[in-house]
C-alpha cells in the first residue's frame, strides 16, 4: 500500500480585544499594565523580563495606556523589571513561566529614585486569566516523581481531567513506539493533536503521535481542551504541547536506572507460578552553557532492556507412528475430545485394501511434509503435544540532543534532535524453533526541529518552526538463510517470491510462518506565528502546513502460504502429511 497525504495549508486570524492572546506553541506569554500608585497608567515605561537560567533579555514599553505585552516566551523561570526616570525601579523575581500560560502581571511604580528598588516575590502560582479553554499542565517534578511503569510520558496524559485509556493504536502493529492512548473530552484518541516543542508530532499512518522523549529529558506537557485557540485547534479534541529541556548557564546532569526483575516479585496468588519479565532502564542526562548567556546545550539518552519467556503454549505435530501412516491414536477418542474419527480419502481407500481404519501406506505420505516435519520438536505423546513459547528480547535506545542560540536580544534559535529504535527479534531467531516464527521489530524513529524567534521593533514578534519526522517501522521477520526448511528447499516446484522462508498453517495443529513487511511514514511541517501589539489591542496570525509520506507493504499475498484445512481427510494433520493442501 502506498499513499501521498498533504494537510490542507490553514491560516488563522485572531483579532484579540483586550484580554485575547495568540502565543507559538511551546512558548507563552508575559503582559499586563503599569501604573503609579494612584492608578494612573504610565506610559512610557521600559519593562524587562530575563530568564534567570539563561540571562536572556526581552525588552518592551508600554503605551500610551500603560499596557506592554512580550509574546512567545520559552518557558522557564523569569524575573520582571520596570524603569522609568523618577521613579523607583519596580522588580519582580519567581516568575515560572509554563507552556501556553499568559500570565498578566500589574506593576505599580513608587515616586523616588531609579536606584531604588521595589523588589515583589512572586513564588506563587500565577492566576491564569486570559485563555477560555480547559487546560492541565504536568510539570517537571511530577514528570519525574510520579512512578511510570514502563516510563511512558503518555500515561501521565492521565492526570488531566476528562482523559480516559483508549485503546493503543499501532497501525496494524506496525508502529513499534505506541506505547498506549487516551481519550480526551469524550473523543477519538486520533483526534488528540500533538505537537513537540512546537511542530507537528503527530504520526498519520495511525492518527497518534509520535516516539515521545523520556521522562528525564521532558521539561512539561500541557493537555488543552475545549475552546482551544486557532493555533492549537487541528484536531477536535485538544493539543497535547510536549516541551523537551535546554541548557543553562549552569552544568547540571544525572544518571538512573530503573529495574523490575522476577526475582523481586512474589508469585501472582492465581498464576502457576513466577512471571519472567526482567527490565533493566538506564541512561543520564547532560546541560550546561557553551558560551555563557548565548549558547547552550542539552543531551540524554536511555536504553532499555527487556527479557521475557511468555507463557507456553500448545502445538499439534507429527509423532513418530504418524510418520510411519498410522494415525490411529491421533484420531482416536483419546486427542479428540471423546470423538472417534474415521479419516477420508487415502486412509479409506487403504482401509479397502485391508489396512486397519486410519493407518494407510506411508509410502504415500508427502516427502515434503515429512522433510518438514524433521524441523519441527520431536513429541512423545500420543496425540503430538508439544509446548512451545515465543521468548521475548526487546532493547530500545533513546537520543536527544538540543542547542539554544540567543543570537540577539531581538532573535534566539534552537535546533532539536531525537532519535529512538527498537530491535526485537523473532522467536525463531533466539530459539530455533519453527513454532516460534512471530513479527519482530527492528525499527528506527527520527525527529528534528528547529525554531526562531524574532522581534520586529517593540510591538511585533514572529516565532517560526519546521519539523521533519521520519518512521521506519513495519513487521520484521526471521532470517532463514541456514534454515533450509522453505518452499524451494523441500522440492516444491514453482515460483516463490521468498523461496527460503516457510509459511505452513495446520488446523488443530501447528503454525509455522507469518506475514511481514515495512511501513515508511516521512513528515515535514512549518508553523509561523506572528503577533502584533497595537494600542489596546494585540493581533495574532498563524499559518501551518504539514506534508506526509507513506509506503506501507505485505508479504501475506507473496511468501506461499500453504494451509491445511482437514478437508481432505478430516485432520489438518493428516491432509499435511498426505500432501493435501487446501490453498
Amino acid at each position: 500500500m502506498k499513499c501521498r497525504l498533504s494537510s490542507l495549508f490553514s491560516l488563522s486570524l485572531v483579532l484579540a480585544f483586550g484580554c485575547v492572546t495568540v502565543w507559538a506553541q511551546a512558548t507563552g506569554q508575559i503582559s499586563g499594565t503599569v501604573t503609579d500608585a494612584s492608578g494612573a497608567l504610565i506610559p512610557g515605561v521600559e519593562v524587562n523580563v530575563t530568564r534567570t537560567d539563561t540571562g536572556a533579555v526581552r525588552t518592551a514599553v508600554t503605551n500610551e495606556t500603560g499596557a506592554y505585552n512580550l509574546p512567545a516566551l520559552p518557558v522557564g523561570a523569569y524575573q520582571l523589571e520596570a524603569v522609568l526616570p523618577g521613579f523607583q525601579t519596580f522588580l519582580q523575581t519567581g516568575i515560572v513561566l509554563t507552556v501556553n500560560a499568559s500570565p498578566v502581571i500589574a506593576v505599580v511604580l513608587q515616586v523616588g529614585q531609579v536606584t531604588q528598588t521595589i523588589e515583589v516575590q512572586a513564588d506563587a502560582a500565577l492566576v491564569e486569566t486570559r485563555t477560555v479553554g480547559v487546560a492541565e499542565l504536568i510539570d517537571n517534578e511530577r514528570i519525574l516523581e510520579l512512578p511510570l511503569n514502563g516510563r511512558a510520558i503518555v500515561d501521565l496524559i492521565s492526570l488531566a481531567g476528562g482523559v480516559a485509556p483508549a485503546a493503543t493504536l499501532t497501525g496494524s502493529n506496525r508502529d513499534p513506539f505506541a506505547k498506549g492512548n487516551v481519550s480526551v473530552a469524550g473523543g477519538l484518541s486520533s483526534s488528540l493533536n500533538y505537537t513537540l516543542d512546537g511542530a507537528d508530532h503527530n504520526n498519520p499512518y495511525q492518527g497518534s503521535y509520535l516516539s515521545m522523549p523520556f521522562p528525564d529529558a521532558m521539561q512539561e506537557f500541557q493537555v488543552q481542551t475545549s475552546a482551544t485557540g486557532a493555533s492549537g485547534g487541528t484536531k477536535a479534541s485538544g493539543t497535547v504541547s510536549l516541551v523537551t529541556k535546554s541548557g543553562t548557564n549552569q552544568f547540571h546532569g544525572n544518571l538512573f536506572e530503573f529495574v523490575r526483575n522476577a526475582s523481586f516479585n512474589a508469585r501472582n496468588a492465581l498464576a502457576p507460578k513466577r512471571d519472567t519479565l526482567k527490565r533493566n532502564q538506564f541512561g543520564g542526562t547532560v546541560g550546561g552553557p557553551v558560551w555563557r548567556n548565548k549558547l547552550f546545550f542539552f543531551a540524554g539518552y536511555q536504553g532499555t532492556r527487556i527479557r521475557q519467556d511468555p507463557e507456553e503454549q500448545i502445538a499439534f505435530v507429527p509423532t513418530a507412528a504418524m510418520l510411519g501412516g498410522d494415525f490411529r491414536d491421533f484420531a482416536g477418542a483419546g486427542c479428540n475430545r471423546g470423538n472417534q474419527i474415521n479419516l477420508k480419502g487415502a486412509f479409506a481407500d487403504a482401509n479397502n485394501g485391508a489396512l486397519p481404519q486410519n493407518m494407510v501406506d506411508p509410502a504415500k505420505l508427502s516427502r515434503a511434509a515429512i522433510q518438514f516435519a524433521g524441523f519441527l520438536p520431536s513429541s512423545s505423546n500420543p496425540c503430538g503435544e508439544v509446548s512451545y513459547s515465543n521468548p521475548l528480547h526487546d532493547d530500545w535506545e533513546t537520543v536527544i540532543s538540543r542547542l539554544d542560540y540567543q543570537a540577539t536580544n531581538n532573535h534566539s534559535l534552537f535546533a532539536r534532535y531525537m532519535f529512538e529504535s527498537r530491535l526485537v527479534p523473532v522467536g525463531y531467531d533466539v530459539n530455533k524453533s519453527l513454532l516460534s516464527i512471530n513479527n519482530g521489530s527492528d525499527a528506527q524513529v527520527q525527529s528534528f526541529t528547529i525554531g526562531s524567534t524574532y522581534l520586529i521593533g517593540s510591538s511585533m514578534v514572529n516565532a517560526f518552526r519546521v519539523g521533519a519526522n521520519d518512521l521506519d517501522g513495519g513487521k520484521s521477520g526471521a532470517d532463514f538463510s541456514d534454515c533450509n526448511c522453505g518452499p524451494a528447499a523441500l522440492g516444491l516446484k514453482g515460483f516463490f517470491w521468498r523461496p527460503e522462508e516457510p509459511n505452513v498453517g495446520v488446523d488443530g495443529g501447528f503454525s509455522a510462518g507469518i506475514a511481514r513487511g515495512p511501513t515508511w511514514v516521512n513528515q515535514i511541517s512549518f508553523t509561523d506565528d506572528l503577533s502584533i501589539v497595537s494600542g489596546d489591542h494585540q493581533y495574532g496570525f498563524g499559518a501551518s502546513t504539514a506534508w506526509w509520506f507513506i509506503d506501507s507493504g505485505s508479504t501475506a499475498n507473496s511468501s506461499a502460504p500453504f494451509t491445511f484445512d482437514g478437508s481432505r481427510t478430516g485432520l489438518g494433520l493428516a491432509d499435511f502429511l498426505m500432501g493435501n493442501a487446501d490453498r
